[in-house]
């Protein structure tokens, strides 16, 4: 293989790579977004600086994927924190839990998602929207929402899922010590609102050594979402090198 064939190649193995080059395009990609507010000490203890925690609030979602261009049908669960960075609001990453093996190289080495194996699922139970995360076969997350009890507004629809999004991606040296070490952010714009609705909700999380949900508590749920979307993840960039 020439060189200027591997240095253009999508990922490793080369003759098959885990995944393919993007952008990808994610069609009916549904929501299910619970905000809650939580204890500002132990938020502040998981959020990096220079990011700034200015109100305790957490966002859990659960995103079912089912027509990804490259990556398939898959489904992902996590949480957010509302921060601040130099003056302008945004969420900062905390973890990210997907079924399928291609998002998750492609999440962490493109961009900087903080993204593991996990089991999330979104569905429907009679009048009732739930999304669910399992780490292995334990139950760690359970959120419940009114199915489609109000209309949500496409524009505050739209200016929840276009905030921008803080990541920190960390890749060690061979020898252990670090070779990268940035906070990156990112931000949806090409986005199209399908649907969206909002509902009574509750949420749920159960204590794991592995995925610790549980170690931000709730404290009082503020607001959920159920909104369907079709859109395209914004390239990431650098906003500050820890090793500089």
């Amino acid at each position: 293989m020439r060189v200027e064939d591997v240095v253009h190649a999508p990922s490793t193995p080369l003759d098959a790579p885990a995944f393919p080059a993007g952008p990808h395009r994610f069609t009916d990609r549904e929501y299910l977004n619970i905000t809650y507010r939580t204890d500002p000490a132990v938020l502040e203890r998981v959020v990096p600086e220079p990011l700034r925690v200015t109100d305790p609030l957490v966002r859990f979602e659960v995103m079912r994927m089912p027509d990804v261009t490259g990556l398939g049908d898959h489904t992902e669960s996590g949480q957010l924190a509302v921060v601040e960075y130099e003056g302008e609001t945004g969420e900062y990453s905390l973890s990210a839990y997907v079924d399928d093996f291609p998002a998750i190289a492609s999440g962490r080495e493109i961009g900087a998602f903080p993204k593991k194996l996990g089991r999330p699922r979104l569905h429907v139970d009679q009048d009732t929207l739930v999304g669910t995360l399992d780490y292995g076969s334990l139950p760690v997350a359970r959120g419940t929402m009114g199915y489609k009890h109000r209309t949500l507004a496409t524009e505050d629809a739209r200016a929840q899922l276009t905030l921008p999004t803080f990541m920190l991606k960390k890749l060690p040296h061979y020898d252990g010590t670090p070779r990268i070490c940035e906070l990156v952010r990112t931000q949806i714009v090409d986005l199209t609102v399908k649907g969206a609705w909002s509902g009574p909700a509750r949420l749920q999380l159960l204590a794991h050594a592995l995925a610790p949900l549980a170690d931000l508590p709730v404290l009082e749920v503020v607001s959920a979402s159920h909104i369907l979307t079709d859109l395209t993840l914004g390239r990431a960039r650098i906003v500050h090198d820890y090793l500089a």
